[in-house]
């Protein structure tokens, strides 16, 4: 019998008002569990209960916020195996990914904001010397500047990575002093659940950490206009992020968006073109390019253009389509049957639009043809006005644009998106790189590598977001600034 998930609110396993639906595994379209579908009066009291729990929660030592969050590494760490494993049920992701980038990430995370929470939360500034006046007597004012806590932080995540991702929120939200309702993608709750289970054996007080979950728009809805939260955290679509943000404007609600992506990737005549298919083609193996930072949109110049699809074709040639257990596999499956449909939607209108399939575009058959499993599909001869450059297609799905002119071209046609998360710059010079990536309109530009730096802000310009978290602007992300201003 399959286990019925409960919900988590105020530090109780609690039933669900609407019952149980099933988690379904993206590989085979097996049954992983139950999650539960929470009411709205429920999703009310999991935002209660977080606003009961800050007064008490925002007043802890550091050390006491640091210790539990070091705790929860701890118990991830012990029961990784398992967790990896349901991971990838959940996700349909290789195991390489399922271990390395979902749990392991999220582990690091823990730990990373466990010394977060020790971080300095008070700066002094310069005093200013006022003269005698209207306002009175001279005097020398002292000034600090302090960051507080928001209040109670709702954090909505996304399907494609249940551990790295409200890892990111959770973890720097606990430690600067908030209270948190988690509200999971309804395909893979399950993970999330663990991660709260290991924070109520870590010794987080009941009602830190509350999550709840259901397919229902009713309950994310209740999650963003509950009078008890006060910050929004939400990763997802560029078209949801923007109906949060108008319910969070009534109230005048702290947000925090990463939202949709179609990351250009320039490749300059003088490119390392070995590199750039390198790091083009992880689009087609991390998360089955269900990734908003992939380089999806490649603009390469026309004399190289023909080598680049050359070697990119040649290199999908060797990502094998398949379950995630088998060994070898690169690229498993999306997330459902319905992105499956809506993926391949794309490539056929890629095709009506012009644009040839150089590699791709077949529904692959694996073992016996259950699973959600799209081709890597590269689509050359695009140009700027289709719609399957311009929108976020979320899938293994590369198209790439050709340009003659020099770089003025290639930084018009980057700019020329409603996104701006993470671009890219392939070329031999660094310099000229350099020059070429302060141009791009985009939170973050990869030069010569696909690689984040953990620490550096991370956000998006134009509709791809609002805010910016990872290493310490997270934790500032999750803080309001106080001045404190005195007479000496």
């Amino acid at each position: 019998m399959t286990e019925a998930q409960r919900l988590f609110i105020g530090g109780e396993w609690v039933q669900p008002d609407g019952g149980h639906y099933e988690v379904i595994d993206p590989a085979d379209e097996s049954v992983v569990g139950l999650a539960p579908e929470a009411s709205r009066a429920q999703v009310e009291e999991a935002a209660r209960a977080a606003a009961e729990a800050f007064g008490a929660w925002s007043r802890t030592r550091p050390e006491e916020r640091a210790a539990i969050l070091d705790r929860a590494a701890d118990i991830i760490q012990r029961e990784f195996e398992p967790w990896a494993a349901l991971a990838q049920a959940e996700t349909g992701a290789p195991a390489g990914i399922a271990r390395g980038m979902q749990v392991g990430v999220g582990v690091a995370r823990f730990r990373r904001y466990a010394k977060g929470a020790l971080e300095p939360v008070e700066r002094g500034l310069p005093p200013q010397v006022t003269e005698a006046g209207p306002m009175g007597k001279a005097s020398v004012l002292g000034a600090l500047e302090v960051r507080q806590p928001v209040g109670v932080v709702t954090c909505i995540t996304s399907y494609n990575n249940p551990w790295a991702n409200p890892a990111g929120k959770v973890a720097p939200a606990l430690a600067m002093g908030n209270t948190v309702v988690v509200k999971p993608a309804p395909q893979d709750p399950l993970s999330v659940f663990k991660m709260a289970g290991a924070l109520a054996e870590a010794g987080v007080p009941a009602g830190v950490v509350n999550v709840v979950s259901g397919q229902s728009v009713e309950v994310g809805e209740a999650a963003v206009d509950s009078p008890y939260v006060d910050m929004v955290s939400f990763t997802g679509s560029t078209g949801v992020g923007q109906r949060i943000a108008e319910v969070c404007g009534r109230t005048m609600k702290r947000q925090l968006m990463e939202l949709g992506g179609k990351g250009a990737a320039i490749v300059l005549e003088d490119a390392d073109l070995d590199a750039a298919v390198m790091g083009i083609g992880t689009t087609f193996s991390f998360y089955s390019g269900q990734i908003c930072t992939a380089p999806t949109r490649v603009i390469v110049h026309r004399s190289v253009y023909g080598q680049l699809v050359e070697k990119l074709t040649g290199y999908l040639g060797f990502m094998k389509v398949g379950a995630p257990g088998e060994r070898g596999t690169v690229v498993g499956p999306v997330i459902s049957a319905a992105h499956r449909d809506r993926v391949e939607s794309y490539i056929e209108l890629g095709r009506k639009e012009g644009a040839r399939i150089a590699y791709g575009g077949e529904r692959p058959v694996v073992g016996d043809g259950r699973g959600f499993y799209v081709a890597p599909t590269l689509l050359v001869d695009c140009t700027n006005d289709m719609r399957v450059v311009r929108e976020e297609i979320f899938g293994p799905v590369v198209v790439v644009v050709p340009f003659d002119g020099g770089e003025d071209e290639a930084v018009e046609l980057a700019n020329d998106s409603d996104f701006g998360l993470l671009s890219y710059v392939w070329s031999g010079d660094s310099a000229r790189a350099f020059r070429v990536a302060r141009r791009l309109r985009a939170g973050g530009v990869g030069v010569n590598t696909i690689g984040r730096n953990m620490e550096a802000p991370f956000g998006g310009f134009k509709r791809s977001g609002v805010g910016r978290d990872v290493g310490s602007y997270a934790l500032h992300a999750y803080s309001e600034m106080q001045s404190i201003v005195w007479s000496g």
